[in-house]
């Protein structure tokens, strides 16, 4: 598809503490809901513009049901609370199961719509399988930010820095001592036990393993030969179900590493280390993370709207391993209600006032010249 420049728009004003609610992940790159459709002050966020027009907000009265990423669970458990307080009669329920679970409900017209931490998969047939399922095009609305921990627990190591490179070793299995020479020579001045590093990874179906796995093939296609997927390829590391489940294993296990939200590595009470692509160390921040999210570039047509990342870049003061969770809808709905439930409740997320919100919750807001473009597809919807 042809890839249209979206352009830098302003950064991220996130509060400095965050207030994390309790838990409930294919790459960004590049169905309907009849069975669960209804049966018949927030912190500001210079993302989000003043200006920018609103979705049709109008509340539904039933059920909806939603399932996918983790990624969004602390996001979606907000939004759903919040609607549920300026819409009495609807009732909005999210499952945090996996990315790959949520498409595969969303084919299935299990639910109304899917979280995914990546756009439909063109490669798996996935767009023509939801257009089958919904009788009408699928359309992937990017949502919520979600900047991916490097989160790791060592005894006396608060301060690290890994390069990408080290990274796809690390998570190939080809460095295994944390006093290893090649990151001993990126961490000058910090001592470093002689603990084996434990590589923990998502057992599920997840599309943060996939933006994961994307960004080392991208670039470290040397170490990391595996192309991204939802199905961690590599040889090394203990499986975990979800977020929940990496977490807490990196939490328990002196010397352990792995990929996470943003959210569940501070939930964890996890270090993060600062990512080295070439453009200086950056740690982990929503105006750091924000960064990518501003330079994306939209690679899908019409009201589609399939980002691509730019995992390689070496922008000084830009943490490079971001997703971005998208709710995949039918661009009309072969049930009406269904199709008015979704698109109410899109609408409040999409909205400023609930984008503002999500820095209390480990995740960053739409930069405002997506966010525009969410509003239109939403208001969209049939």
């Amino acid at each position: 598809m042809k890839i249209t420049s979206i352009g830098r728009a302003s950064g991220v004003a996130v509060a400095a503490a965050l207030a994390l609610s309790a838990c409930g992940s294919s790459s960004n790159t590049g169905s309907t809901g009849s069975g669960s459709g209804s049966s018949s002050g927030s912190s500001s966020s210079s993302s989000v513009s003043a200006g920018t027009a609103s979705a049709d907000s109008s509340c539904f009265s039933g059920n909806l049901s939603g399932q996918g990423s983790t990624a969004q669970g602390n996001a979606m458990q907000l939004a759903t609370t919040d609607f549920a307080s300026k819409c009495s009669g609807a009732k909005v329920n999210y499952a945090p199961t996996s990315s790959g679970q949520g498409v595969t409900a969303f084919l299935a017209k299990q639910v109304g719509w899917a979280g995914s931490d990546s756009a439909l998969n063109s490669e798996k047939g996935e767009p023509a399988k939801a257009a089958t399922a919904c009788g009408a095009p699928a359309w992937d609305l990017p949502m919520v930010v979600g900047p991916i921990a490097v989160a790791y627990n060592l005894k006396g190591v608060g301060k690290l820095t890994l390069s990408s490179t080290l990274i796809a070793k690390i998570f190939s299995g080809k460095i295994t001592k944390w006093n290893d020479a090649a990151i001993a020579a990126e961490n000058k001045g910090v001592t470093l036990p002689s603990t084996p590093i434990s590589v923990f990874f998502r057992s599920d179906s997840s599309g943060t393993t996939d933006n994961f796995t994307n960004y080392m093939n991208t670039t470290d296609p040397t170490d990391w030969t595996a192309k991204h997927a939802k199905a961690w390829a590599g040889k090394v590391g203990q499986g975990k179900p979800k977020s929940a489940g990496v977490g807490s294993a990196v939490k328990a296990t002196d010397g352990g590493i792995t990929y996470v939200e943003w959210s569940y590595a501070i939930t964890n009470n996890l270090a993060m280390a600062q990512v080295d692509n070439g453009g200086g160390a950056v740690a982990l921040t929503a105006a750091s993370a924000s960064k990518a999210a501003e330079a994306a570039t939209i690679a899908g047509t019409g009201n589609d709207l399939k980002l691509k990342l730019d995992y390689a870049t070496k922008a000084a003061g830009t943490y490079p391993i971001v997703l971005v969770t998208y709710e995949i809808v039918c661009s009309k709905y072969a049930d009406a209600t269904t199709g008015k439930a979704v698109k109410s409740f899109l609408s409040y997320l999409v909205s400023p006032e609930f984008q503002g919100k999500l820095s209390t919750v480990g995740s960053a807001p739409l930069p405002s010249a997506i966010q525009s473009k969410v509003v239109t597809a939403v208001n969209a919807i049939g």
